[in-house]
């Protein structure tokens, strides 16, 4: 497994930008699909945005589309969630998490992540 820890959450203005960081360690991140998930409290944790291994190809929840950037460099083990036009309803904590069996399909449900950050939290204020 990895060990995944997020940064660069923080408080936004709503219309605002912010890049989060994950870096990995452990083993080699390209064995790995990787995924931006995010949790507001008594809610389900839901996926945000996923890549494959080599990056090549991504996906992203239908809210966040056209607004973030997912993307990665597997020689510094790092993965990033790049947010603009955020909105205030986005306030969440966000987690990155890794993916043995979303190496070349990218997955989009919990129980397929083996690895997962602490979190960061994103607030974005209206």
């Amino acid at each position: 497994q990895l060990q995944l820890v997020e940064s660069g959450g923080g408080l936004v203005t709503a219309g605002g930008s912010l890049t989060l960081s994950c870096t990995a360690a452990g083993r080699q991140m390209e064995y790995y699909g990787m995924a931006w998930f995010r949790q507001v409290p008594e809610k389900e944790r839901e996926f945000v945005a996923g890549l494959t291994w080599n990056g090549r190809t991504t996906m992203y929840a239908v809210p966040v589309k056209g607004r973030f950037t997912i993307s990665r460099d597997n020689d510094k083990s790092m993965l990033y969630l790049q947010m603009s036009s955020l909105k205030p309803e986005e306030t969440a904590t966000y987690y990155c998490a890794a993916s043995g069996v979303g190496k070349t399909i990218i997955r989009q449900t919990l129980s397929e992540y083996g690895s997962w950050g602490q979190g960061t939290q994103v607030t974005v204020s209206s």
